[in-house]
């Protein structure tokens, strides 16, 4: 008689409980792929050839496979948890030693870099400091927390419109502290190289028919002439029968200024669609190009992996980029624990680029991709395996039952 065929059931059977019950026990581990068990029949070899009447003698483990399947996406209040929404692997490098994940919980060590709960450090495209990023080859991620330098401002886009009904002031010279020398004034915070901000205010004084002369101070200071001696306007603005600007923009400011800085700096004030219509003054858009120092008071990750970090002056800037990693077979892969797995000759190589691309899901933030574990197929499974561990063992006691019958032959 022979136990084998129940002895390797018992065995198929108890591996699959095994495999069961680590699904069961990972239903909660963030990015785990649930696996399974799969068998097939094993027959013995035969001296002249299989038969037709050839029985097999059992059953045996062929692999145990993950199922790469998307898990549901839950938020999280972490800016640093990511979630891969379709196909890829995050890349890992622990001392040069690298892994692939899909459990996307992350935090910042005292170095700056983006690590996982084993110390792993979170690879893609790095940036310098103007933001550029550099897509060759993927390297650790270090978020740079070191201030943003101020920006001196050069342009300044102001439109507006200036009332072709207003009359040529009578109040005398031009004088920014008497109203009555000019027609209208408006007001910009500019900047200079050290990131102070400065009030640039510009005067409009209608000279003549379809013609506009532009004063201009630096915190109350006037521009371009010392009083009391006699103004002098830093441009001339000339409009058309149609209150369409004809010439005189853009007008080119020297702004002095004393804490420091390089003095004095150019500001062009660049008028293009200003107007001078038979309606009321109005400034209709006043933007200028510059901006102080800020600190970086937060960051958040795209779809497309980029980082960008928000700073307190209102900037923000790019300061890497998350990149994935693709497998001709991720069955291929090894598993490492700690929801890591290895690239090995099985898999292929590794087909690295921005999320997004080809084959590549997206990234969501604030986000963690649960396990794909379905917890009640698990425990519907977990019944049949039981059931089938049950079937073996009574193969196994029927065989024996028919030995001992044969024993206690006379």
């Amino acid at each position: 008689m022979s136990f084998q065929q129940g002895l390797s059931g018992l065995n198929a059977a108890s591996k699959n409980l095994d495999v069961i019950g680590n699904n069961v026990a990972n239903s909660g581990t963030v990015g785990f792929k649930q696996s399974q068990a799969q068998f097939a029949d094993v027959y013995a070899s035969s001296l002249n050839g299989s038969g037709s009447s050839q029985v097999g003698i059992g059953t045996k483990v062929s692999q145990v496979a993950q199922q790469f399947t998307q898990g549901n996406i839950t938020s999280s209040n972490n800016p640093l948890d990511i979630a891969i929404n379709g196909n890829g692997f995050f890349r890992l490098s622990n001392n040069g030693t690298v892994s692939y994940s899909r459990n996307g919980q992350f935090q910042l060590d005292k170095s700056g870099y983006i690590i996982n709960a084993t110390g792993a450090r979170l690879t893609g495209y790095t940036a310098n400091s103007s933001g550029v990023l550099s897509t060759g080859a993927p390297a650790e991620i270090n978020i740079n927390a070191a201030d943003i330098p101020p920006q001196v401002t050069s342009t300044v886009n102001a439109v507006l419109n200036l009332d072709s009904s207003s009359a040529v002031p009578t109040g005398g010279a031009f004088d920014m502290t008497n109203p009555t020398t000019y027609n209208n004034a408006t007001s910009v915070s500019i900047y200079d190289s050290l990131g102070n901000s400065h009030t640039l205010q510009t005067f409009y004084v209608k000279t003549a028919a379809n013609t506009w002369d532009v004063y201009a101070a630096d915190d109350g200071v006037a521009i371009g002439y010392t009083p009391p001696a006699a103004a002098v306007p830093v441009g001339t603005l000339t409009f058309n029968s149609s209150g369409t600007l004809t010439g005189g923009s853009p007008v080119p400011i020297a702004v002095p200024v004393t804490t420091g800085a390089g003095t004095p700096f150019t500001v062009n004030v660049d008028y293009t669609g200003t107007t001078q219509f038979g309606s009321a003054f109005s400034v209709n858009s006043l933007k200028q190009d510059g901006y102080t120092s800020g600190k970086l008071s937060g960051f958040s990750t795209g779809p497309d992996g980029t980082i960008v970090g928000r700073y307190t002056n209102g900037q923000s800037a790019t300061l890497g980029q998350v990149v994935l990693a693709s497998f001709t077979d991720p069955n291929g892969l090894q598993p490492l624990g700690d929801n890591a797995w290895a690239e090995t000759a099985a898999s292929g190589a590794a087909l690295v680029g921005a999320p997004g691309s080809g084959p590549l899901g997206s990234l969501q933030s604030s986000a963690t991709e649960d396990s794909n574990v379905d917890l009640t197929a698990e425990l519907v499974n977990m019944i049949t395996a039981q059931r089938n561990y049950q079937a073996n063992a009574q193969t196994i006691k029927t065989q024996d039952q028919v030995m001992q019958t044969l024993v206690n032959l006379r």
